[in-house]
């Protein structure tokens, strides 16, 4: 299995741009947060559909996303993986997967996460533990990012889906560091992690929220 290319990631967020910008209108907000180089995380709620392809549209870097294998079927698992995106199996620890996260942040890349694992209400209300052991053990800032499409149902083809050509905002927020400073790596110091990382990106989605009126 070949590891995820910079080069695909690039091309992916050629397509993000394309297609997401010709569906929907995104209004992009703080994108200049994002670290111009070097590894990083963007921790991104989840309650749309299109969250991942539209961050990888708005983002200002090429971003690699775990995604769930249940998407990697027919033609989507050749596609998915040409533009550098990680499959995952959320059943298992899945060291493939693990590996590839962390040559991406070795690398000086972009890693998209889902903390809360799976699309639901997009509150961070619920975080994998896997979020902090990448930020720990990759040595990279998390960027928080809120994805507030539309709440109203009129005007969409697909539930789950914001109304075509309404707005969607993207709003990034400040990097910070998950760990304590120490360098552990320890179960109690990446619980410890995951309960500062839910804070600020619980702060963040507040914030944004209030800042655009969603």
């Amino acid at each position: 299995m070949t590891a995820p290319t910079s080069r695909g990631a690039a091309v992916g967020r050629g397509i993000g741009i394309g297609l997401m910008y010709g569906l929907w209108k995104p209004r992009v907000l703080g994108a200049w947060r994002v670290p111009v180089s070097g590894p990083v995380i963007l921790a991104v709620n989840h309650s749309h559909m299109i969250d991942g392809p539209m961050l990888m549209g708005t983002a200002p870097r090429p971003v690699h996303f775990l995604i769930k294998k249940e998407a990697f079927v027919g033609p989507l698992d050749p596609f998915l993986r040409g533009i550098g995106q990680l499959k995952v199996d959320r059943a298992s620890a899945d060291r493939t997967a693990i590996s590839n996260a962390l040559g991406v942040l070795a690398d000086g890349g972009v890693l998209g996460i889902f903390p809360e694992g799976t699309r639901g209400e997009g509150d961070f209300a619920s975080l994998r533990a896997g979020l902090s052991y990448f930020a720990v053990r990759g040595g990279a800032p998390i960027v928080p990012v809120a994805v507030l499409g539309s709440t109203e149902r009129r005007g969409r083809l697909i539930r789950g889906l914001p109304p075509l050509r309404g707005r969607v905002d993207v709003v990034f927020g400040d990097p910070f560091e998950a760990g304590d400073g120490s360098g552990r790596r320890t179960r109690k110091a990446l619980d410890e992690a995951t309960v500062r990382i839910q804070e600020r990106l619980t702060a963040h989605l507040e914030s944004a929220r209030r800042f655009t009126g969603r």
